[in-house]
């Protein structure tokens, strides 16, 4: 066996060795520390390892001698060449016979490449984080459960910071995942899944967005967690929405149109072969032919203009009790032909307000006959009732329209009031409620919905009885719907 000297050992061990009397002079060093950092004679560990003046504020070695136990701390030294090091430093005391400590030993192990990679992995995190955050969309990881487990600013600041939550409760305020859930289909097959969603935020606003979503994988290559992005493209439906609008007024007056035009020609017929035959009476029912449809084509033409853009409310002192009377009349054959009982409660004292008569009418009936369709609907009751409440004050007017219908889910009613969102799947267009909620609001006025699955539905409109000082806004109607005296329900 070879026997090596302890110089030996002291020189060749691959980390730098120093021994430190009390006041941190260097008494010994190894070849490495020697090659290093240079000459130790006379001189101390703080010259030779940070040319500074003055001893570290946070010494091991001084710790060492002070409470006879090994320390730890990392490092910047630098070497004789200008270049900087981090190192790992252990100190361990150095005992004479009689117990006492007479020097610390110091072993420094450069860790300046992997304090390197650290650096690298925390600037790629904070990059990583940056561009996460900084992504313009909605940026979710939902793992097996659909637990939120990370979310981006935008997400957090659009849906709320509640980390560990689950997506359809963030989303869509559900008590349940949401059928088919897009996340759930691509844990199953590991593909990427694209769909569209309407959503709540936290302030109650409903967006359209576009879904993708794609697997994370683990080191071992399965699945642990699904990322969701979720992009804005609410304008994008508005613009759809109006030139689907645009698009269905002109498919629902076309008709309308041909039928006038020929009835104009048939006019223009009469009027012209009563000429040539000088019959006086001809002439004139033909004229009568022409003035009537010249009429139905200037009130078309106006609905036309009515519903294709803003217009201002025409304000009109309203009867309410005659009011009340003209409404229950439209809707009372519709009610006894459902088999449903229409009740009209009018307070004595309801007196007048100042409304655009046929906007509230139209949003009135729109409105109970949602009420209607919804105890049409329901199968799970024997008898039904619709009821519609006129109450107010000096201030203002509530009209409440109850039912003991279907009911709506918590998702269904945050989307109600949306344009083109119908719970009648193809019975139903989507603009009532829309249309409905805008002319209340351009009065000046809200809409109050509360409803439950199997309780019914209860709307509450309270309208101020005169308009403010402040010009009211317009009342929005949606192309496509060109009868002006009903609004379709929703």
């Amino acid at each position: 066996m070879v026997t090596l000297p302890y110089e030996t050992y002291y020189d060749e061990m691959p980390c730098y060795v120093s021994v430190q009397d009390k006041n941190l002079k260097l008494i010994s060093a190894n070849r490495r520390f020697r090659e290093q950092f240079g000459a130790i004679e006379g001189r101390y560990c703080y010259q030779v390892y940070k040319n500074r003046p003055e001893k570290c504020e946070l010494c091991p070695v001084e710790r060492t001698f002070d409470d006879g136990i090994s320390h730890r701390s990392e490092e910047r030294v630098t070497c004789l060449n200008g270049r900087e090091v981090s190192v790992i430093v252990y100190t361990t005391p150095i005992r004479n016979e009689a117990g006492e400590i007479e020097a610390v030993m110091e072993m420094s192990t450069d860790i300046t490449a992997i304090k390197r990679l650290e650096t690298q992995l925390k600037d790629s995190r904070t990059r990583y984080r940056q561009l996460f955050d900084e992504v313009p969309c909605f940026v979710s990881i939902q793992d097996r459960d659909l637990n939120v487990i990370d979310a981006n600013r935008l997400h957090r600041e659009t849906f709320g910071e509640r980390y560990g939550g689950k997506c359809y409760e963030y989303y869509k305020h559900r008590d349940e995942p949401c059928t088919p859930c897009m996340v759930h289909n691509t844990f199953d097959d590991g593909q990427i899944h694209v769909h569209e969603e309407v959503v709540t935020t936290r302030d109650d606003r409903t967006l359209n967005v576009l879904v993708h979503t794609s697997p994370l994988h683990n080191a071992d290559g399965e699945i642990d967690s699904v990322i969701e992005i979720s992009t804005d493209i609410t304008p994008i439906r508005q613009l759809q929405t109006q030139l689907t609008n645009i698009g269905l007024l002109i498919s629902s007056i076309s008709h309308g149109v041909k039928g006038l035009l020929n009835g104009l020609d048939g006019g223009v017929y009469l009027v012209n072969s009563g000429m040539k035959k000088g019959n006086q009476a001809r002439v004139e029912q033909g004229w009568e032919i022409v003035l009537r449809n010249v009429s139905r084509i200037r009130s078309m033409v106006l609905d036309i203009l009515y519903y294709a853009k803003d217009r201002e409310v025409e304000w009109e002192d309203l009867n309410l009790s005659e009011f009340a009377e003209t409404v229950h009349g439209v809707l009372q054959s519709r009610a006894e032909e459902l088999g449903v009982e229409l009740i009209f409660e009018v307070a004595e004292d309801i007196g007048h307000m100042q409304a655009d008569h046929k906007a509230i009418r139209a949003t009135l009936v729109n409105l109970l006959e949602n009420s209607l369709d919804a105890c049409r609907v329901d199968k799970k009751k024997d008898e039904h009732t619709v009821k519609m409440a006129f109450s107010g004050d000096a201030h203002s007017v509530q009209f409440k329209i109850s039912d003991n219908g279907i009911g709506m889910a918590r998702e269904t009613r945050e989307k109600a009031f949306s344009l083109f969102f119908s719970s009648k799947g193809n019975e139903g267009t989507g603009l009532g409620l829309f249309i409905a909620d805008k002319i209340v609001t351009s009065h000046g006025g809200q809409i109050l919905l509360e409803s439950e699955p199997g309780q019914g539905s209860c709307f509450t409109l309270d309208l101020p009885r005169e308009p403010s000082e402040k010009k009211p806004d317009s009342v929005t109607q949606t192309a496509g719907q060109p009868n002006s005296e009903l609004v379709n329900g929703g």
